[in-house]
């Protein structure tokens, strides 16, 4: 099942309750957290005190916390209590992502691994048998709005190739134009903000990704 996991981070904060309603009618169960630390990508976002509340009020979604930080294990133990579902963390930051990974494993929740476009698909390949699920960022992490690199896609193609049957999320610049080529590709978990949140009729993208199918 190919499923759209609207990015908090292009969510209008004024219309937040009102907005998470209505993802409902359009039968979105996952929503993506963003999380940046102002050092590993230039940009700051929310902390675990915003998780918690969306998950107080809305316990029904699945929480999808990707955490774009240089100290991603002081973050583990917070985010878990806050409600998050899944955390995800990045290569690129951990010399051994092991033990992170296993600490999210050991609180009870999904744990994922992140690569940006400039890391090789083989960094994590000793890590397919642990993780719960892989990130592929499609853009430079920090800002929405950025335009989907396509060559990246193969990245999703190697791990499928090489039997990684495990959800596969794709992050950056995800749209209407382009998701057909993503669901090909083998992503099953299209990260949208932009593209959903401030789409004219969001009905519009949700039919757009199923005809992708």
């Amino acid at each position: 099942m190919i499923e759209i996991a609207p990015s908090m981070l292009a969510a209008d904060l004024m219309h937040l309750e009102e907005d998470l309603k209505d993802l409902k009618t359009y039968g979105i169960q996952t929503l993506h957290f963003d999380v940046m630390d102002a050092h590993f990508v230039p940009n700051l976002s929310f902390g675990p005190d915003f998780c918690k509340q969306v998950h107080k009020v809305f316990p029904e979604y699945f929480l999808d916390v990707h955490l774009m930080m240089d100290n991603p294990g002081q973050y583990i133990q917070k985010f878990a209590q806050a409600g998050a579902a899944a955390i995800t963390v990045h290569a690129e930051v951990l010399e051994d992502a092991m033990p992170v990974l296993n600490e999210i494993k050991a609180s009870g929740i999904q744990c994922g691994l992140s690569i940006k476009p400039g890391t090789k698909i083989e960094a994590i390949e000793k890590y397919l048998p642990v993780v719960d699920r892989i990130l592929i960022m499609t853009v430079e992490p920090g800002f929405g709005g950025q335009k989907l690199m396509e060559d990246q896609l193969q990245k999703i193609v190697w791990l499928r190739k090489n039997g990684f049957e495990k959800p596969i999320a794709v992050d950056g610049g995800v749209n209407m134009e382009n998701c057909g080529k993503v669901v090909t590709a083998g992503a099953d978990v299209l990260v949208m903000g932009t593209a959903f949140f401030r789409a004219d009729d969001r009905g519009a993208v949700v039919r757009k990704v199923k005809e992708a199918v």
